[in-house]
């Protein structure tokens, strides 16, 4: 198997306190890494790296994980353009927007939603994302949420069956009768292309009650809850996703004190995503990022790549914006956006550069992670390894 060697790394990210300099970042100046196969096999001092196969010469550049992207919604047609330019020209947003895209999308041939989700892929790796979960939700039928998750299940082992998005257009009238449905047979024909089971649980789409009955169901079928949680208003979907132990609560702009508390305290099991992608777009309240770290939370950045309320796929837009507008540090908003989204993914081999993780990283253009906050829109990464292999 060939081994490559990157040097003269003038700033290593690990996410290891133990490997650099005690930090959550684990930092490692002067620093070199050596892939073999698709695994990091060592990290340490440049002047002590072991001979590979082959040598790729840093010449200074920070080296980073690569992004991990916990919350996006990327099977999906159509454009909303007129929709955002509405917005901000003053209507506010709401749950109902989705609708559009639901129609689009059951439009759709499954090749031209697949040629979509691999365009915005391609989008994300360029930008240094190398793990990505995405989500169904724009179907709202049996056939459609299915396929969605075909597709998805293609392209990433990190599927969510987001059936209850919002309640189906067909079912305007019998929401009762949705939510059986989603519990149900929807449920049976989506759970074998799924890893994950989430719900917006939200005024205009489900309530607690509802949320449970079909988060529950997800986990009695064998996925793993996850919930769009407190977004548009104070609600039950933070204390919801504590409870039953999800694996995240996303979005989390709107916390109570017992929201926050319940968050702090489940912080090993349960991450508190935050997706400013989606309040930039719709010029709503910023997720109080600070209020939840300093109470202990676990905290992960996401994009909420969407076409509706968030359409960005950077994850460098999303540090940028959680340290200007979140109160987060540059440090903080890195580890969020790579070791917090392989939390909330409840995975260990992704989100950190150390012996026996997956060789996902991201060379920048500038010698230190800060410059993702202190120079915003500028395409700073360079290059990209995705297990293992040079991708970008």
């Amino acid at each position: 198997m060939t081994t490559t060697a990157i040097t003269s790394i003038g700033s290593l990210v690990t996410n290891d306190p133990a490997l650099g300099d005690g930090s959550p970042l684990g930092l490692i100046e002067n620093a070199a890494l050596v892939i073999d196969g698709d695994t990091i096999a060592w990290v340490g001092p440049s002047e002590k790296a072991p001979s590979a196969d082959t040598a790729f010469d840093a010449k200074g550049r920070a080296v980073i994980p690569g992004f991990v992207d916990s919350h996006s919604h990327l099977v999906f047609a159509g454009d909303r353009t007129a929709e955002f330019n509405a917005r901000m020209s003053g209507r506010a947003y709401s749950a109902g927007g989705i609708r559009t895209t639901v129609a689009a999308t059951r439009a759709a041939t499954d090749a031209e939603l697949e040629a979509n989700l691999v365009r915005h892929l391609d989008e994300a790796l360029r930008q240094g994302t190398t793990t990505f979960e995405t989500k169904s939700g724009y179907g709202l039928t049996v056939a459609d949420e299915a396929r969605a998750l075909r597709i998805a299940s293609a392209h990433t082992d990190e599927v969510t069956y987001l059936g209850a998005h919002i309640v189906s257009p067909d079912y305007a009238d019998d929401p009762a009768g949705y939510v059986d449905l989603v519990t149900g047979e929807m449920l049976a024909a989506c759970a074998p292309y799924a890893r994950w089971v989430d719900v917006f649980c939200e005024k205009g789409a489900f309530d607690g009650d509802q949320a449970r009955a079909i988060l529950t169901a997800g986990a009695a079928a064998g996925l793993i809850p996850r919930v769009h949680a407190n977004q548009l208003s104070y609600g039950p979907g933070v204390q919801l996703a504590v409870e039953l132990e999800a694996a995240s609560a996303d979005h989390c702009t709107h916390l109570t004190d017992a929201d926050v508390d319940a968050l702090a305290q489940a912080s090993a099991t349960t991450v508190a995503t935050l997706l400013p992608g989606a309040e930039f777009s719709t010029r709503a309240q910023w997720p109080d990022a600070r209020r939840l770290i300093d109470a202990g939370a676990t905290v992960a950045l996401s994009t909420d790549c969407n076409p509706g309320s968030s359409y960005t796929s950077s994850m460098p837009f999303c540090i940028a914006l959680a340290v200007r507008d979140m109160r987060m540090t540059p440090d903080e908003a890195l580890w969020s956006a790579t070791a917090g989204g392989a939390r909330a993914l409840r995975r260990t081999d992704i989100g950190r550069l150390a012996p026996g993780a997956r060789a996902d990283l991201a060379l920048l253009d500038a010698p230190s992670h800060v410059h993702l906050a202190y120079r915003p829109g500028v395409p700073l990464v360079s290059a990209v390894w995705n297990r293992g292999v040079r991708a970008a």
